[in-house]
């Protein structure tokens, strides 16, 4: 790990915020008669079944709604999300500015990752700014140093209370959630140095996400 990390960033001592890495997205683009696509299991179950590929597993609706709900939080409003990052379950690492607007409906989200995935970066219309870009990795090259890395998942051994433990990492403490955004099964992060479980029940990448923001919020006291 030690390799992984020698590249990591270097944050402002004394100054806490938060990262997010959704893993494991479903994010594949591919020739489908004359245009390229990005593959969904409502738009290309026919498809998909002909290349022996299962069209459940084809859910880049899944990665749309937990950027728009990581994008849309008073948390990032606020200024205090320092970082996001997409892995695709093909390997590619993506890196989200901040400031992106990124498209509401799943039409115009799913053109703009097959612009994304052939270009390898999109810049913003009115200056030189990368909204999106696809990056080297690992992702551990693009995390701070010294940050807590926190991976989610249904499956963890322990059932925390969110605000409890964010409370007792601290507002200076630089934090990185790690989140699935696949349809079935669980991350698997060797980077990640806790496993926590956020509810007892089953949650979208989404509600996992609000739960995050709402409860960081609460102790920077973001309204």
């Amino acid at each position: 790990m030690e390799n992984e990390d020698a590249g990591a960033v270097a944050e402002p001592d004394g100054e806490g915020g938060v990262w997010f890495v959704l893993e494991k997205a479903s994010l594949e683009v591919a020739k489908v008669g004359k245009n390229y696509q990005l593959l969904n299991c409502d738009d290309h179950a026919n498809f998909l079944r002909k290349h022996k590929r299962d069209p459940a597993l084809l859910r880049p609706d899944i990665v749309h709604q937990a950027l728009l709900a990581i994008l849309d939080s008073p948390l990032n409003k606020a200024g205090k999300l320092k970082g996001l990052y997409v892995m695709t379950d093909s390997k590619v690492l993506i890196q989200v500015n901040p400031h992106i607007r990124i498209p509401r409906t799943f039409k115009r989200f799913c053109g703009l990752m097959v612009q994304l995935l052939q270009k390898l970066s999109i810049r913003a219309t009115n200056g030189p700014e990368k909204l999106l870009r696809v990056v080297k990795q690992p992702v551990t090259k693009h995390l701070p140093v010294g940050a807590r890395r926190i991976g989610l998942s249904y499956s963890a051994p322990k059932v925390i209370k969110l605000h409890d433990y964010v409370a007792a990492i601290g507002l200076k403490s630089k934090m990185v959630f790690v989140v699935g955004a696949m349809a079935h099964g669980k991350i698997e992060a060797d980077y990640i140095e806790d496993l926590i479980a956020v509810s007892e029940y089953p949650l979208s990448a989404a509600c996992c996400i609000g739960r995050i923001c709402n409860a960081i919020e609460q102790q920077f006291k973001i309204l």
